[in-house]
């Protein structure tokens, strides 16, 4: 039997999440994306705990989803604009899981933190990152769009849409003076500070942590924070099923020699 590609385990009043795929630098395939909600259900109906620990084993915390991944009988989601929709729906809702969660969610990364990686660690709670730890989502350079666009509400619209239009990618200080990550330790920390300071929030009780994370959600959203997310998803969904002149040569050399060799023949172009 394959090890679970989602760990699941509890520290005092604290459930930890952790991502097992480090091979792949943990990328989110239909698997792991079932497993992690599965795990996200499981904390918060926990009774023995009030803060969820999401971390990943490996180099890289999340490097995106597993585009070279694709199961023998799924649909052609990118064949019109409605399957689409369809499929990014659930990668969002997937993604909006920590915001959803009544209880407060730590991101605990390293590495690569790309892509829908960024895009979840962006919902969650709280962030504390390794000094080695590298934010982008670079979808745009192949014709993609996440399906979250979070980045605005977090980062503000100037610095959203350079990251965004650009795709580049930030390091840890950057994010962190941002407002995308918290706090920033040394890598031979990360473990021990992002367990420390779930358990210091775990002192605090479940019912005023509830309490305040529904209060700052309500507020957010009667400023439009979900609404403006779901009108994102529905303007970018149509893009994944336009045929771009990047967009088509990208997937053929993912088909023909594997994800590594179509983000290199994309990065090349950038250049100077």
């Amino acid at each position: 039997m394959a090890d679970p590609v989602v760990l699941y385990e509890l520290d005092d009043k604290v459930s930890v999440i952790t991502l097992n795929r480090p091979e792949k630098l943990n990328a989110i395939s239909a698997e792991l994306l079932h497993q992690l909600l599965d795990a996200f259900h499981r904390a918060d109906a926990e009774r023995a705990t009030s803060v969820v620990l999401l971390s990943a084993e490996g180099r890289s915390f999340c490097a995106g989803y597993d585009i070279g991944a694709k199961a023998p009988d799924q649909d052609d989601w990118r064949s019109d604009p409605i399957k689409a929709h369809k499929h990014l729906s659930a990668q969002l809702d997937f993604e909006m899981a920590p915001w959803n969660m009544k209880k407060p969610v730590i991101a605990s990364v390293q590495g690569h933190v790309m892509g829908g990686g960024c895009e979840l660690v962006m919902l969650c709670d709280l962030t504390i990152a390794a000094d080695n730890a590298t934010f982008g989502e670079p979808e745009i350079c192949f014709s993609s769009v996440g399906p979250a666009i979070v980045m605005p509400a977090i980062v503000g619209y100037k610095k959203a849409r350079e990251l965004l239009y650009f795709g580049d990618a930030i390091d840890a200080a950057t994010a962190c003076t941002l407002g995308m990550v918290n706090r920033v330790v040394p890598l031979a920390e990360l473990q021990t500070a992002s367990l420390a300071w779930a358990k210091r929030l775990a002192l605090v009780s479940p019912e005023a942590l509830y309490a305040t994370k529904l209060a700052i959600n309500r507020g957010a959203d009667a400023a439009g924070f979900t609404n403006r997310i779901h009108i994102g998803l529905d303007v970018v969904a149509p893009l994944y099923a336009t045929k771009t002149e990047f967009g088509e040569r990208f997937r053929e050399i993912v088909a023909t020699e594997g994800v590594p060799a179509a983000v290199r023949w994309r990065a090349a172009q950038f250049k100077e």
